[in-house]
């Protein structure tokens, strides 16, 4: 046996071989501190590399081997599920294993020195203190506060200890200075959320469907048995209380639990929520922490200080060992999914890993994907769970749709229809507040008549066409082009509309109605600073407002008691999106949106404005019924072969010149052709090249190409030989492609 040590190294280059590792010698001085999951500098083709460590060896495999030059960190980044996690990921979206590697362990590689803080602690012992306290009483009562308060709450900080006593800093260090104090110097934790109150919370008594849900997911979590529950419960009937339920029976368990949520803006409140039931059991996690508040929650999750995990997409990546329970809530929501490399959906990585570790997945919603629902109709894999009242007995809002075609024909060509400005005025007077949502930051290609509310569209897909500058009109999923007609092709009336209202002139046009209204605007101009998120809801919850406009971060989870109207403007924009998603995206929105409202003592309303009040998915959502709108939906993409009855993937070109791209599309097109065996039964389909519907962003133009197909693994084979042959290397100077399995965003 050679007494030589071999290390196969992950290093930090691009390759064609999603997990492709080089065999590097340990040199004999590093051979006893060396393990699985150290970081490394190696060399690499004349020059000086990072490097991971994912195995070692005393069998030499290739001829010719280089020495490690460097170990880089003190201890190891990862373990081997961390590893065997990253390379599932690489494999399934086609990536670079360092690039999900490096994602899986990124606030480790973003660590910043620990924070030190001085604590303060009585100095004297019990025999003097009587004494003592008499002297300071008499001579120093400022010292003596500080003396009781040391006492009381020992291991305050110069400051806090101050404070408490009503005294100056300097009173503090006298008495340190006659050793009176004793001070210890402490790594302090970075808390993210420092005023969220400890375990305060007395539980919740569940009703009899709440209950029924518990006990039906604590015999899995009990019995170690990995399943996949759909808690399809509608809005306000009381999924929270469910899910901290089952997370109490995980953490007794001896296993640990994560949940999801899906908007930044939601932590806060689930935080909140959180730590008053698990105390400092609760890590938070989410990308607008700062480096040093990630690195202390995950090293707190990494040493077992931490069971209970709450955060946004990165939180399904915490390093807990042995989780026996994953929640996705609102598992429906397109945030789920990472948009950069490694493009991975957190649902999917929350499956593979609790089928790994026999946990227990539960995806919440009141509007499921139709992926996730077709799985739990009778014959599927996942096991449904219906919850379809509210809690207290509360009714659900009433839904009521505005004709804005009846608007525009009387003479109203604002935003607002009359009706809703008269509910908004009538609420307020009431001492009500009212959610004006805005369906997405519009973009103004979308096309409609306002007399007829025609949406003009593909004659090849049926997706609607987008507007571009130079007055032709483009699908952006088979590149037909028309130029925009003067007058509408169905009614003849000269009223086509380019859509789009922000946020802004919302708020604006309110003010100028309704005056005196007080408006709050939440949207991602008002949210970039940190806390803000949190700053604008706790206003709104505690009545510093009447009306709260937003888009998207507004639509779910929100749960506010005074909240007695919801009002949704451009209900329309989603529904003729270019995506075969769209009819999907606007059913969950409005019937989200529609959730704000009636959580407390009054019922709510919900007025929808609306040119196609006619649509299935906005009849569904006005109606609360999520059967139909499926059944109709799942027909459709039946009809058509799109997902759930097929995988899908994009290839998309990005670069400053658009001719460039172009060209690059198209070579990768008969690339991709080559591989797909077009030839046999077409079960494969290839569209495009074509312009992205967002065609230029941050000035680079972009053309994709999608490809679906029934059979995934024969889609799968031909992605990987794509790859493999550099189809997702950068195809020229200043030029980049990317390849996105499962592709929620077609834009």
């Amino acid at each position: 046996m050679t007494d030589q040590l071999f290390a196969d190294v992950l290093v930090e280059v691009p390759v064609h071989e999603t997990g492709r590792t080089f065999q590097y010698l340990v040199p004999r001085e590093m051979q006893p501190l060396l393990h699985f999951g150290h970081r490394v500098q190696v060399p690499f083709g004349g020059r000086k590399v990072t490097g991971y460590v994912v195995g070692l060896s005393r069998l030499k495999s290739v001829d010719k081997i280089k020495e490690i030059s460097k170990l880089l960190d003190e201890k190891p980044l990862f373990r081997e599920d961390q590893y065997a996690l990253a390379r599932w990921m690489a494999e399934y979206y086609l990536c670079d294993t360092i690039k999900a590697l490096q994602t899986i362990i990124s606030p480790v590689l973003k660590k910043t020195s620990a924070r030190l803080v001085t604590r303060y602690y009585c100095g004297v012992d019990s025999e003097r203190l009587p004494g003592l306290r008499d002297e300071l009483g008499r001579r120093a009562p400022k010292s003596l506060a500080v003396l009781e308060k040391v006492l009381h709450n020992p291991g305050m900080t110069r400051g806090e200890l101050a404070a408490a006593a009503g005294v100056s800093t300097s009173v503090v260090d006298r008495l340190y200075a006659k050793k009176l104090l004793r001070a210890e110097n402490m790594v302090s934790f970075r808390d993210p959320y420092p005023q969220a109150e400890m375990g305060l919370m007395e539980k919740v008594k569940l009703n009899d469907l709440q209950q029924k849900a518990v006990v039906e997911i604590n015999n899995s979590i009990t019995s170690r048995r990995h399943r996949v529950f759909l808690l399809h419960g509608i809005t306000g009937s009381g999924k929270t209380e469910v899910y901290l339920h089952c997370i109490e029976q995980a953490v007794r368990e001896g296993r640990q639990a994560i949940t999801l949520v899906p908007e930044i803006s939601l932590t806060p409140q689930m935080v909140k929520l959180f730590r008053s039931r698990f105390g400092r059991e609760v890590a938070v996690l989410h990308s607008r922490m700062s480096d040093g508040e990630r690195f202390d929650e995950w090293d707190r999750i990494e040493r077992g200080e931490a069971p209970v995990v709450l955060g946004a997409r990165s939180a399904v990546l915490a390093p807990v060992r042995d989780p026996g329970l994953i929640i996705v809530d609102e598992e429906h929501e397109w945030s789920y999914k990472q948009e950069e490399t490694p493009r991975y959906h957190a649902r999917a990585v929350a499956l593979y890993r609790a089928q790994k570790s026999a946990g227990v997945v539960v995806l919440g919603s009141a509007t499921p994907a139709l992926e996730t629902y077709c799985r739990a109709t009778p014959g599927g894999v996942y096991q449904l769970i219906s919850m379809d009242k509210r809690v207290e007995g509360r009714d659900l809002p009433q839904v009521n749709l505005v004709d804005m075609r009846e608007e525009t024909r009387s003479g109203n060509g604002g935003i607002f229809s009359r009706v809703l400005i008269a509910e908004l005025k009538k609420r307020i007077a009431g001492g009500e507040q009212a959610i004006i949502f805005l369906n997405r930051r519009g973009l103004n290609t979308l096309v409609v008549c306002r007399a007829c509310g025609l949406v003009l569209k593909c004659p090849r897909c049926d997706i609607s066409l987008t507007y571009h500058t130079g007055g032709r009109l483009r699908c952006h999923y088979c590149n037909y082009s028309v130029r925009a007609p003067r007058l509408c092709p169905d009614c003849g009336e000269g009223q086509l509309s380019f859509f789009g209202t922000g946020t802004q002139r919302v708020e604006k046009e309110l003010r100028a109605a309704i005056p005196g209204a007080r408006v709050l605007r939440m949207d991602a101009d008002t949210t970039t600073r940190k806390g803000s998120h949190q700053q604008i809801l706790e206003e709104f919850e505690n009545g510093a407002a009447d009306i709260l406009v937003g888009t998207q971060m507004i639509a779910k989870g929100l749960d506010i008691s005074g909240v007695t109207l919801v009002g949704v403007v451009n209900a329309d924009i989603t529904l003729h999106m270019p995506d075969f998603r769209a009819g999907e995206r606007t059913f969950q929105l409005l019937a989200q949106v529609a959730g704000r409202t009636g959580r407390g003592d009054k019922p709510g309303d919900v007025l929808i404005q609306t040119y196609t009040p006619e649509h299935y998915a906005v009849q569904a959502a006005a109606r609360h019924d999520y059967l139909n709108f499926f059944q109709k939906e799942m027909s459709l993409r039946k009809t058509a072969g799109y997902p759930p009855f097929a995988k899908m993937a994009r290839v998309l070109v990005t670069g400053p010149e658009e001719s460039a791209v172009k060209t690059a599309a198209e070579k990768l097109r008969v690339m991709l052709d080559e591989f797909a065996e077009a030839r046999d039964g077409g079960r494969i389909y290839l569209v495009g090249p074509a312009p992205a519907p967002l065609a230029r962003l941050r000035n680079a133009h972009r053309w994709h190409i999608i490809t679906w197909s029934r059979d995934y693994g024969k889609l799968h084979r031909m992605l990987k030989k794509f790859r493999q042959s550099g189809g997702c290397s950068p195809p020229g100077k200043g030029l980049y492609v990317s390849l996105d399995i499962d592709p929620l965003n077609l834009m």
